[in-house]
């Protein structure tokens, strides 16, 4: 028997009258997905770090852990990443996020930019 939809349960407890007791009805609460997350609407931003020659690499590792909360197992691979190839993409994000981390970065004097993902 399929469930009773709010309105028949409302129904089914004001039938009962006066002084017969009724269960508390509630309205059903329906959760929508929502069609598209705004992150998804929003053009991507990538956050990328440059090689330069005056951070250390420690230090560097130190930074990535801060700004960005990881461990320092994914720190170091992104530290390698700019020590090797001369940069490394941190993340992909939205544009204030991407601004934010930027400014981060740059308080630590880590050379960073943002540019939009193609």
């Amino acid at each position: 028997m399929p469930a009773a939809t709010s309105s028949q349960r409302i129904e089914r407890a004001v039938a009962a009258g006066p002084g017969v007791a009724s269960p508390l009805v509630r309205p059903d609460i329906e959760h929508k997905e929502k069609a598209s997350d705004k992150s998804d609407l929003e053009a991507a931003w990538l956050v990328i770090c440059w090689n330069d020659p005056v951070n250390l690499m420690h230090y560097v590792t130190h930074v990535f852990q801060v700004v960005f909360g990881w461990q320092k197992q994914k720190a170091e691979y992104h530290m390698l990443q700019v020590h090797n190839n001369g940069k490394s993409v941190l993340a992909r994000t939205t544009l204030e996020q991407a601004e934010h981390y930027v400014h981060q970065l740059q308080k630590y004097s880590l050379h960073a930019t943002m540019e939009r993902e193609s």
